[in-house]
């Protein structure tokens, strides 16, 4: 082609054009990529993905979520919590992460009882839970609880010198309730003197350890209750059951005399005797995730022989070295093989039975085609590990919480399958490994070396 003052011209505008235009184009983009973001999970199992389950729980989520991590200026561990939360970011983007020093807010670490670096405190709609495991599922069955529907009412009764729901003295609920409403659930104390009717809307009836006897009628109507399919905490005291017999029997469980004493707890640098322990714990929706030690003050051992369509599990047993006290607990104390009764005690017992659908009136004859619900109803030989007084104890709080949601059917938790790094480690065989290792030590410098010296001679012979 002939170049002419003309054509050269033409081509000196075409470049500087393009160039313009690709100028332009890339700015264009990096503005873009301000703005924008683009991710893809391109590792085998998506393991860097929600799963479908936990996207449609942030689909229900209609109200901002705060969530914050209570970690330290350790990179690694802010880095770890960012990461999995960006996953829920992503579909939701009113779900706010903010991460506080533990170092500089102490008093707050004490009121939330945040033990571990990096623990969250997640809070939606006024209600809020702090997390120690971070993983997906974890998180998605917080979020779950936190977005109940529906209120949640626990009816403690009152009128018999039981613990109060919110009092502040020491043998009192009040802190525990406090957690309890922070997740979401409400507490009412009803006397049935007052009003012989518990209210329609209760999820749960608790017995906080009446100090005076009930009244024939008002023992009447809580087996009613029980009856009907109520779910029910009893929190019951060694000694006098104050008119309750007959709940007793209606739930085919009976008392070991006297009061539990666990040597151990001297270990642990407690000197009063009539506090048991619990390190052990069965595979049960109540103690799951628990690891902690939990600490009952004074506490009655429970034998449960079921009725017919009951079923039992046992939750809470002491040490085998504890044993019964029938005398009186003063200065040293021993086991007495003739009056003493020997350890372990069962302390804590879950009963389960199904029954017609609350829809459908209970005529004590399953109707076909009614859909069958679960009655849950636990009873605890001591209702002092839940005081304000003792609560702070080892896991007695965590053992509170699982109890309520086990009996407020608030533990039909989210299952994540677990995602497998199959694509984590490449794994090649003795020849491919040869091939490969011969190849880059061997065939590629060569072919690289032998296209130069090819150019070289091509260039030279010109």
């Amino acid at each position: 082609m002939l170049v002419t003052h003309k054509t050269h011209r033409q081509l000196r505008i075409q470049n500087t054009v393009f160039l313009v235009l690709l100028l332009s184009v890339t700015s264009a983009l990096a503005w873009l990529s301000t703005r924008y973001s683009f991710e893809a999970d391109w590792t085998a199992a998506g393991r860097n993905t929600l799963s479908e389950a936990s996207t449609v729980l942030l689909d229900q989520l209609k109200d901002p979520v705060s969530i914050t991590s209570y970690a330290t200026e350790d990179e690694n561990i802010r880095r770890s919590v960012t990461s999995i939360i960006k996953r829920y970011q992503r579909y939701k983007t009113d779900l706010t992460l903010n991460f506080v020093n533990p170092d500089l807010v102490p008093d707050e670490i004490r009121t939330l009882g945040i033990r571990l670096n990096g623990e969250l405190l997640i809070k939606y709609q006024g209600r809020q839970e702090t997390l120690k495991n971070i993983s997906e599922q974890d998180i998605t069955n917080v979020l779950q609880r936190l977005a109940r529907s529906g209120d949640r009412w626990l009816v403690f009764l009152d009128g018999h010198g039981e613990r109060k729901a919110q009092g502040t003295a020491n043998h009192d609920l009040g802190n525990w309730v406090q957690h309890l409403e922070a997740r979401g659930l409400k507490a009412q104390a009803h006397t049935l003197a007052q009003n012989p009717q518990l209210p329609d809307n209760s999820s749960v009836l608790v017995l906080a350890g009446p100090q005076v006897g009930l009244l024939p009628g008002e023992v009447k109507l809580i087996n009613q209750y029980v009856a009907d399919g109520g779910n029910l905490l009893w929190l019951t005291d060694p000694g006098d059951l104050h008119g309750l017999m007959p709940l007793a029997k209606a739930l085919g469980i009976s008392f070991e005399a006297g009061i539990i004493v666990d040597p151990t707890t001297q270990m642990l640098g407690l000197n009063d005797p009539r506090f048991a322990l619990v390190a052990e714990y069965p595979n049960h929706e109540v103690t799951k995730n628990i690891e902690a030690l939990t600490l009952y003050p004074q506490s009655v051992g429970l034998k449960v022989t079921p009725l017919p369509g009951w079923t039992s599990h046992n939750l809470l047993r002491t040490e085998a070295r504890s044993w019964s006290e029938t005398g009186k607990i003063a200065g040293s104390i021993q086991f007495n093989k003739g009056s003493d009764v020997a350890g372990p005690f069962t302390i804590g017992v879950a009963l389960t039975r199904k029954i017609p659908s609350p829809e459908t009136p209970l005529t004590g004859k399953q109707s076909t085609g009614v859909k069958s619900t679960t009655q849950r109803i636990v009873v605890i030989g001591d209702g002092d590990f839940l005081s304000n007084a003792y609560l702070g104890n080892g896991g007695n709080l965590k053992m509170g919480m699982n109890i309520i949601n086990w009996l407020a059917h608030d533990d039909n938790f989210i299952d994540i399958p677990v995602k497998m790094a199959v694509d984590k480690n490449l794994q090649l065989s003795p020849m491919a490994q040869g091939v490969i290792g011969f190849g880059f030590l061997f065939i590629i410098p060569l072919t690289f070396a032998g296209a130069g010296l090819f150019i070289w001679w091509s260039r030279r012979k010109r």
